[in-house]
């Protein structure tokens, strides 16, 4: 009996599982077996992996495990998406959102334990720093997901549309990831691309790489590598027309100022499966949201083919901002789409429960002492 940790199968991609399966001398359809059943099946019982030769299930059983995140919290909200706490370990837990629509079910995923960018106004980032998430526990969302909201496996001869049809118990499946829950993707860019293989892959989730979405603050040299290396649909939180307010609402920018970034997209589009870059840009009440930076959005973006999804602002304890009036909203985009830019203002959903754009928090055991300064300044603002 091995008395050594076992090895988390979630871990690996592909490759990476046909590798470990080689150290153990055996043949990659080996590792492809135990891959369907772990993702397509939604398998962590190696015993009732049928295919799969007593004399190896018995040797995973010692050397091996199938653990994702574990579940603390399961929260509905009245319009139905549907928030999960999870544990992660040494009293850290993140959040993941499932927001079901007619057409679609899509899960939002984390990818840290908080974040260490502190955007000016999300709540993920007022708690500080932990750890970046390991694979298992990026990818452990979605197959915990699937299996909690009991969705149709997919048979590898099954159409896209069939695949969205599919139904059981809830009537719906998960179609679309976005990686845009707690924490900053490219800043764990190798535990997020085994992640995001897996999703693609058909041995696993087999999901296009047009329905699964990472989205980023912009970190210029990640983008770069994120398009050699894994080119999936692309989100940009934006958030400001001129580098000065970005400098202020999205700290990163004062490394990779606007320019640098607008660069990055024309460059990601030249493999990306979308013909477009989706800039999100949550609306703040007085500090973003004036006819002159729908106009300097306009100027910016002129040479970048791009949608815009506005966001009104999802309020938190203490944040300092306010969500625009929907009169507001409606003018600015009105000036984008005047200009021939597709504009979408994005419906909340899931703020009964603290899961909407912005709100996740999760429990985080900040590294960063963020936590502890933010109480000192309103200590000394009172």
């Amino acid at each position: 009996m091995s008395t050594s940790k076992p090895v988390n199968l979630l871990d690996f991609d592909v490759d990476g599982l046909v590798a470990w399966f080689a150290g153990l001398g055996e043949k990659p359809f080996r590792a492809r077996q135990v891959m369907r059943w772990m993702h397509r099946e939604g398998c962590d019982d190696f015993d009732a992996m049928t295919d799969v030769a007593k004399s190896l299930r018995a040797k995973l059983k010692e050397i091996a495990t199938i653990r994702p995140p574990v579940p603390v919290r399961d929260s509905i909200s009245a319009d139905g998406t549907r928030k999960w706490l999870l544990d992660v370990g040494n009293a850290n837990a993140v959040e993941t959102v499932f927001i079901p629509e007619t057409n679609r079910g899509t899960l939002c995923v984390s990818s840290q334990a908080g974040c260490a960018l502190d955007c000016a106004f999300c709540s993920t980032g007022k708690q500080g720093f932990n750890r970046n998430l390991s694979a298992a526990e990026i990818v452990g969302q979605l197959w915990l997901a699937n299996k909690l909201l009991g969705a149709a496996r997919a048979d590898a001869s099954e159409s896209v549309q069939e695949l969205e049809a599919g139904d059981k118990d809830n009537g719906r499946i998960i179609s679309n990831v976005v990686m845009m829950g707690m924490g900053e993707p490219l800043a764990n860019f190798d535990n997020v691309v085994t992640a995001l293989r897996l999703m693609l892959d058909d041995h696993a989730y087999g999901l296009s790489r047009r329905r699964v979405t990472v989205s980023t603050s912009g970190i210029v040299p990640a983008m770069d590598r994120l398009r050699e290396e894994c080119p999936v649909a692309l989100a940009v939180s934006l958030h400001a027309s001129n580098d000065a307010l970005r400098d202020r609402l999205v700290p990163i920018n004062q490394k990779y100022p606007l320019r640098e970034l607008m660069a990055a997209c024309q460059r990601y589009l030249e493999r990306a499966p979308r013909d477009f870059v989706t800039f999100e840009y949550v609306m703040l009440d007085g500090v973003n949201d004036s006819d002159a930076h729908a106009r300097e959005l306009l100027a910016l973006v002129r040479d970048t083919p791009c949608k815009f999804n506005l966001i009104p602002f999802n309020p938190f304890p203490n944040s300092g901002f306010e969500r625009s009036p929907a009169e507001r909203i409606r003018r600015f985009a009105g000036i984008l789409i005047d200009a021939g830019i597709v504009t979408t203002t994005r419906k909340t959903r899931g703020d009964d429960v603290d899961a909407a754009c912005g709100q996740l928090a999760g429990q985080v055991q900040d590294r960063t002492r963020r936590t502890v300064r933010l109480t000192q300044i309103t200590e000394e603002r009172r």
